[in-house]
């Protein structure tokens, strides 16, 4: 060791660890170095290691449908002590004492700007506003009993940790065992497809609520863990914690504020202005801790008082994927160095354990279902609400480390907690999907259609839409079929947005929100603009009323959200937009290889008629006067149900004054007829024909209906061509 080593002693297992702070980088191996003696290379394979485990773990738990941060909190389980890190040359060579630090220190600087994101991502006013008593009663009560129940539990494990203040030992055990991670409940809604359902947005904001009320009770908790009860100490911590608040509500958000109005509409950011900002979350950590609070509560405080708007979007698109996806999940795998189920000995531990699981989780579906019993909401859905506020992982794993590293929390309570919040969170999505979202089954005759639609009656349609470049030919299409006073078209306009793996709660949360507000991020930008646009075409059509969603799955099961939205609406019409598009040359080329499974599958489930859009710019038109625009429509009429349908709507468009509509009915001739019918016998032959007959039935039935109607239409021409097999006559 270097002359200059500098000692560190680790508090809470008693060991003295030697470092050289000149070790950093190495001169090579061909100096005989070993790289794992300096910190740099040592922390990078660190890194290289938990980020492969951890990808590893979530593809292997993806068919599971468990959330990442199962993953990256057993990834640093199986690192550390309780499996892998039980081979003393592992921990040894890969984690020794003296890299905990650089590794700790790194991982605690990313779980700084993931709390400013996550505060960033809050919007408490709104929620307030929109939810309002009842998912505040419903948060309050769901922590109302698991937080009993820590009590209750702390008593007993408090005495394998009788150095801690009892009261401390309670509030932390108290709140690990009622708190709700906001950002891990908003994935496994917008994975359940429950986003835009009303237990959807209760549960969100209930969390909301919840993650706030806990992190007070963790300032608190903080407070007094240094210090006796009601001390001097601890009302300052309290009161210095207070005024940190109030400097930044009062001081920091009118700055942000300031800077927004002077940022121009549509314009970037400055980058001076943003790095202030990210500055400030290094500052909050520090005031925080020198206060005497833990530092992750400074940045996420700061992170609440930043609003809405290109500053959030600026600062999101930024720090997300960098954060997420390699700071966090240093931070799970300290958490699993620091967990070592070995420590959980002896049968009475174990059967605590698996007490402390069931009535946490049955305390807060308890506490849920009571209160969503008392404002009406079915039983089944009370449960699933209290299922989904069972939701732990991040928000409890950050308490237990702020307990850990507080000596509040021994290991083996430590560990026992960790092993609590992933056996809580990984039932949750499995718990749900079973109780709450049983398969639809559709019956086929009882689908809807526009035959059935009566005339005078209001005529429904679901617009599906993935980019702006839909939303003109679909406007004119629903503008050409002809909205009337007696007949209005009520269109549900459905913005189809991919669930990637990178998608936080910011973006979940944000969709579900009504348009007019500041958009945050791209893909909000956009939903923004398609909106803006229809219901501008809403404003100026007349008879055309817009409703606008937005479905945001991945695009294996987005099918499902397009078809339960068009049955929950009783629709009779999809438009879906064809997964080719036109290019400058007049050629067909593919945007997306997923548009075409997600037709198909839309085609297969779909509770009413279905209509592909191709997009070859409405070649068929002809300006007759400067606002007046001719369409030239034309069905091709085979015969079977989807040509009968084709021509329900055809009739529906030929109404508007500025269409002219030409159907060619292709019948088939006599020698046509003949062979169709030598190709069949038996049994076969007599069932084909009995099916050919009713179908030929209602092909005439439609036609004859359709000349009748439109028998005195100079808008309408009506022709029939005889066919042998594709040979005309």
């Amino acid at each position: 060791m270097s002359e200059r080593a500098t000692i560190s002693a680790n508090k809470s297992r008693d060991a003295i660890v030697c470092y050289s702070p000149t070790m950093i980088t190495t001169n090579g191996i061909w100096q005989g170095e070993d790289p794992l003696d300096f910190s740099l290379p040592l922390f990078v394979l660190q890194v290289t290691l938990i980020i492969c485990t951890t990808r590893m773990l979530v593809f292997i738990l993806k068919p599971f449908r468990q959330p990442r941060v199962i993953a990256e909190i057993l990834g640093g389980v199986i690192l550390g002590p309780s499996v892998l890190g039980r081979s003393t040359e592992f921990s040894i060579t890969l984690f020794p004492l003296r890299s905990v630090m650089v590794l700790e220190t790194m991982a605690n600087v990313g779980l700084l700007y993931f709390l400013f994101l996550v505060g960033v991502e809050m919007d408490i006013v709104h929620v307030i506003k929109t939810s309002g008593r009842k998912a505040l009663v419903i948060a309050v009560t769901g922590m109302i009993l698991p937080f009993l129940i820590g009590v209750s539990f702390s008593f007993i494990l408090h005495q394998s940790a009788q150095y801690v203040k009892l009261g401390t030992f309670i509030i932390f055990l108290g709140v690990a065992l009622s708190v709700t991670a906001f950002p891990v409940l908003a994935r496994i809604l917008a994975e359940l497809k429950l986003v835009n359902t009303e237990i959807g947005k209760i549960a969100m904001a209930s969390a909301l609520l919840n993650d706030m009320c806990a992190w007070i009770l963790l300032a608190v908790a903080l407070a007094i863990a240094e210090n006796e009860y009601w001390s001097l100490n601890s009302l300052l911590v309290i009161t210095g914690t207070t005024a940190y608040v109030v400097f930044c509500v009062y001081v920091v958000r009118p700055l942000v504020l300031w800077v927004i109005q002077r940022t121009p509409e549509g314009e970037p950011v400055s980058e001076v202005y943003i790095c202030l900002i990210l500055s400030g979350v290094m500052i909050s950590g520090f005031i925080t801790d020198a206060i005497g609070t833990h530092s992750v509560f400074g940045a996420f405080v700061y992170g609440l008082v930043i609003p809405n708007g290109p500053i959030g979007a600026t600062i999101i698109e930024r720090l997300e994927d960098f954060v997420l996806g390699l700071l966090l999940p240093l931070f799970f795998a300290i958490s699993g160095l620091k967990t070592d189920v070995t420590s959980i000995d002896g049968a009475g531990t174990w059967a605590i354990l698996a007490l402390v699981i069931v009535l946490a989780s049955a305390g807060k579906i308890t506490g849920t279902l009571l209160v969503s019993l008392f404002y009406d909401i079915p039983f089944y859905e009370g449960i699933t609400l209290g299922l989904l506020l069972n939701t732990k992982g991040l928000v409890e794993i950050i308490v237990l480390n702020v307990g850990k590293d507080q000596n509040v929390l021994d290991d083996k309570t430590f560990a026992i907690m960790v092993i609590v919040a992933v056996v809580m969170t990984s039932i949750v999505q499995p718990g749900v999907t079973t109780l709450y979202r049983p398969a639809r089954k559709r019956v086929a005759y009882k689908r809807r259609t526009i035959q059935r639609t009566k005339p005078d009656g209001e005529f429904r349609v679901v617009v599906c839409v993935h980019t702006p470049r839909n939303v003109p030919t679909i406007i004119q299409l629903l503008e050409a079929s002809h909205p009337t006073k007696k007949s209005p078209i009520c269109a549900y306009v459905l913005h189809l947005v991919e669930l990637s793996g990178r998608a936080s709660a910011v973006h979940i949360v944000q969709y579900t929100r009504k348009s007019g507000r500041p958009a945050i991020n791209r893909m909000q930008a956009q939903s923004d603009h398609i909106f803006n646009a229809f219901q501008n075409f809403e404003q100026q059509g007349g008879f055309v009323s817009v409703t606008p969603f937005t479905a945001i799955s991945q695009y294996s099961t987005i099918h499902e959200d397009i078809c339960n939205l068009a049955e929950d609406k009783r629709a009779a019409l999809i438009i879906i937009p064809f997964h080719k598009q036109q290019t400058v040359d007049g050629r067909m080329e593919d945007t997306n290889s997923s548009f075409r499974m997600l037709n198909q599958n839309v085609l297969a489930h779909a509770p009413c008629s279905v209509g592909i859009l191709v997009d070859r710019g409405l070649n068929g038109q002809k300006r007759i006067s400067q606002n007046q625009i001719l369409h030239h429509i034309a069905v091709l009429f085979f015969g079977g149900p989807d040509d009968r349908e084709a021509l329900s709507y055809a009739w529906r468009l030929s109404q508007h004054p500025e269409n002219n509509l030409t159907v060619m009915r292709f019948v088939l001739g006599d020698n046509g007829l003949k062979t169709t019918t030598e190709s069949n016998s038996g049994q076969e032959k007599l069932t084909v024909e009995t099916d050919d007959d009713r179908e030929k039935k209602l092909d005439e039935k439609c036609i004859n209906e359709f000349r009748e109607i439109t028998m005195n239409s100079p808008a309408v021409m009506y022709m029939e061509k005889v066919v042998n097999h594709g040979k005309k006559q």
